[in-house]
């Protein structure tokens, strides 16, 4: 059996999958349960995803932020970005650097995103870092043959 993919999750993605939860984002979810991709996370994206579920639009409780941190994060692989982290394209979102530099430190196969302005540079970081740029549908639809 080959190891599972590397793969960063940027932060709506992981969010429509833990407060959400049905469709595509279910099944991404139930991916990596299931061992089937190894979500990576650095100090930077796990604290945009603490804060991100503490927006009042949510309405979540402390307690079920925590419930839904513990259903994500232990499955992830923590990556250390160096200083200074690595060079990626410019993004017009700088809150997007994080993602493109956990890929390459973590040596990621895939980024998944539904942000268009990382989808936009999906070419130019594949062609430089080996990472191919997704969104949810095109991940599950072929890397994961769901």
């Amino acid at each position: 059996m080959s190891s599972p993919f590397r793969v960063v999750l940027d932060t709506n993605v992981v969010l429509s999958a833990l407060v959400f939860g049905s469709g595509t984002a279910g099944r991404m979810r139930l991916a990596w349960q299931q061992r089937v991709f190894v979500p990576l996370a650095s100090t930077a994206t796990a604290q945009e995803l603490v804060r991100v579920l503490a927006y009042p639009k949510f309405r979540l409780s402390a307690q079920e932020q925590e419930e839904l941190l513990a259903d994500y994060l232990p499955h992830t692989r923590a990556v250390r970005i160096p200083e200074p982290p690595p060079t990626v394209p410019a993004c017009r979102d700088l809150m997007d650097l994080p993602f493109m530099q956990l890929a390459v430190a973590g040596s990621a196969q895939v980024l998944v995103s539904g942000d268009r302005d990382l989808l936009t540079l999906a070419d130019e970081f594949e062609k430089v870092f080996a990472c191919a740029i997704l969104t949810p549908d095109e991940f599950l639809r072929s890397k994961l043959r769901a």
